[in-house]
């Protein structure tokens, strides 16, 4: 379904696209990226940012020194030599231009003339050599495709926060040298990643079309997507979804954004949609409430004891946000925010010091201990910690926080701005008519959802005309909009507003939407409480104790890692002839903390009535709905907060049926 966009009647003006955000043949496009460090962090998120910049993000070269120090290969040593280096620089450059961090700008601004200047004279980029192994690095297959695949990202956001021309004249050589090599060595020569991920490499040759208009660059994309896996076929046909194990969950999430990219060359609907078909096959099978799927590496159905890796949430919000810039629909900046705003920010310490590897929605203890996941990786995956689990996602979970905040805006291709996902931040761009705008964005928003856009022009001139675009959620049931006071007329529905008028200083747009509760069914029949862009989990205390590791642990998993605790009692059952959401209270704090992503600070508490299950020991041991109620206990109140407010917690409840001549237990 195309998304709607709504435009004031009356006295405002609807406005002609003046130009393209790609060129031919090449899509239209809807929305065009703004330079890098355009759009600052405001407020909560300006707070993570920060919390990034003192943590792991900031500071990985030092706690991974093996890795990211200065035998890395990518920086023209003997050690790794393969994707670990070039993810961790992939959130690094847009966290550090973003904080105008001269320090962290530094540490990235070595890494890039590293790529750069690793490039041979016939456009060959990155390590070149291999060498034996040592347990720890990857020091082989330095000529695959797939680590390049990210160096380009790097390079690509380096070029939008600087305008170094040396960045163009690598990618041209180097996709000259892609041209040439590819039908000799194709993307799965040396691996399967290379050829599950080329929508990654195609990206960055349309980005680079867009610029320089090169013909070759179209016959390099076609043949780039001939040797990716064919992900739309496969979305609209759906057999993955219903097949566990069927593919790796990162390559899924990366994947996701293929046929769209494809797309913009293509032209054919069907690649469009193929995502949105693919969405709801998802919400069928592997699903979770959080927007994420059950991938404990191998995709697996939706049981919440199953794992989420925290790879394939960053590569997610990466693919939501191409493919929402892409297609210009405001449905994929939904799916977009609740992935954002539910399972990322639980997924690591409130220091950003340790993280996950999988987390599960329902999650009642952080233990070394088995779990039901595809690859467990010897109980470590679930504790937090640094090197647990597998070390990819202590290298790439940087980039989730800092391109969300890349992606809060857009220019739009008539020369004005779009807001369509939300959170605290100021924007400063040119519109129409070469005029310098700065706007800033005040809102508490996800916790609240009122939005105040106040406009102002840095330079002489204090006015201009320029469109400004903002998305009305798909949840919202209900909208308010004014300009400097003074309401506005707006048709209903979920979609895009247009805002097409002379602007002056100060002024001010005040939007408020609607959230209700919603009450939503998944896994075997379970309930999920859910608000707006965000989900509510059970409330429950947290003990942390750190766990040291011995013998060959910690020699592959490090010195040790964080276990999790609770006393709260956590088997509750919502009784389905009972509930009524009338019955449910929501009660907010007086003010949004600067960080409100634990359990002292979580903004929103929803109470809501359940009973005990007495016969639910263990949390996998359940049926999520069944007609059987006689095991369930007295009526109950119990409080649930915002999923990215937990660590431990219950999502997806069990439902009963009480018959009328119950004898509770007591």
């Amino acid at each position: 379904m195309k998304t709607r966009i709504l435009t004031f009647a009356a006295a405002l003006l609807i406005s002609v696209s003046a130009g393209a955000a790609h060129r031919a043949p090449l899509s239209e496009g809807k929305y065009e990226q703004l330079p890098l460090g355009s759009i600052k962090a405001e407020g909560w998120l300006l707070e993570q940012l920060k919390r990034q910049a003192s943590g792991l993000t900031g500071q990985l070269d030092e706690v991974y020194p093996e890795v990211m120090g200065p035998s890395n290969a990518w920086l023209g040593g003997d050690g790794d030599a393969w994707e670990r280096g070039p993810y961790w620089i992939d959130g690094l450059i847009p966290l550090a231009y973003i904080l105008d961090d001269e320090g962290l700008k530094a540490k990235a601004q070595k890494w890039v003339d590293a790529i750069l200047d690793s490039q041979q004279a016939d456009g060959y980029l990155g390590p070149a050599e291999d060498h034996p192994f040592i347990y720890g690095l990857q020091r082989g297959k330095s000529h695959d495709w797939w680590p390049k695949m990210v160096a380009l990202k790097i390079l690509q956001q380096y070029y939008s926060a600087t305008g170094d021309k040396r960045v163009i004249d690598c990618l041209s050589n180097y996709f000259r040298y892609q041209l040439r090599q590819l039908p000799v060595t194709p993307l799965g020569h040396w691996s399967h990643w290379g050829k599950e991920r080329g929508a990654d490499n195609l990206e960055v040759v349309y980005w680079l079309y867009d610029l320089t208009g090169e013909d070759y660059l179209l016959e390099l994309g076609e043949l780039i997507h001939s040797q990716t896996k064919d992900w739309s076929a496969l979305f609209r046909e759906g057999r993955i979804f219903y097949t566990q194990g069927s593919t790796h969950t990162v390559n899924l999430a990366q994947g996701f954004k293929a046929p769209v990219v494809w797309w913009q060359y293509s032209g054919n609907e069907q690649d469009r949609l193929a995502p949105r078909r693919a969405m709801d096959f998802l919400r069928l099978t592997a699903g979770f409430p959080t927007g994420l799927w059950a991938g404990d590496e191998q995709l697996q159905f939706g049981d919440p004891q199953r794992g989420t890796e925290l790879c394939a949430i960053v590569e997610m919000m990466f693919s939501l946000e191409e493919i929402l810039r892409l297609s210009g629909e405001a449905s994929w900046a939904d799916w977009l925010e609740r992935i954002a705003f539910n399972a990322l920010p639980t997924q690591v310490t409130d220091d950003y010091c340790a993280k996950q590897y999988y987390q599960q929605v329902n999650q009642v203890s952080v233990v070394h201990e088995v779990r039901p996941f595809s690859t467990p990786h010897y109980r470590t995956d679930q504790l937090f910690g640094t090197l647990n689990g597998y070390p990819c996602c202590l290298s790439n979970m940087h980039q989730g926080w800092p391109k969300l905040v890349q992606n809060l805006w857009y220019g739009t291709t008539d020369g004005g701005l779009a807001a369509l996902v939300y959170g605290p931040s100021t924007v400063t761009a040119t519109v129409s008519g070469g005029k310098t705008v700065r706007i800033h964005e005040s809102t508490d928003y996800p916790f609240r959802e009122s939005i105040r856009f106040l406009i102002e022009f840095p330079g002489k001139e204090k006015s201009a005309r320029f469109p400004l675009e903002f998305r009305i959620p798909a949840w919202s049931k209900g909208l308010s909009v004014s300009i400097n006071g003074k309401a506005q007329p707006l048709s209903s529905g979920a979609g895009i507003c247009r805002i097409d008028r002379r602007w002056s200083e100060s002024d001010v747009i005040d939007i408020d939407f609607s959230a209700e509760l919603e009450v939503e069914r998944w896994y075997g029949g379970s309930w999920t409480f859910v608000r707006g862009p965000l989900v509510y989990a059970l409330k429950m205390d947290e003990q942390w104790s750190w766990k040291e590791f011995e013998g060959s642990d910690r020699q592959y998993y490090g010195p040790g890692a964080w276990e999790v605790r609770s006393h709260t009692a956590w088997n509750y059952a919502l009784v389905r002839n009972e509930f009524k959401k009338e019955n449910c209270s929501l009660a907010r704090t007086e003010s949004v903390a600067a960080y409100p992503w634990n359990l002292e600070n979580a903004p929103l508490t929803l109470t809501v009535p359940a009973r005990p299950l007495l016969s639910w020991k263990e949390p996998g041991s359940v049926a999520y709905w069944t007609e059987d109620s006689y095991e369930m206990g007295e009526a109950v109140d119990i409080e649930l907060i915002p999923y990215g407010c937990t660590t431990l917690r219950i999502t997806e409840f069990p439902t009963r049926i009480i018959p009328w001549n119950l004898k509770y237990h007591q």
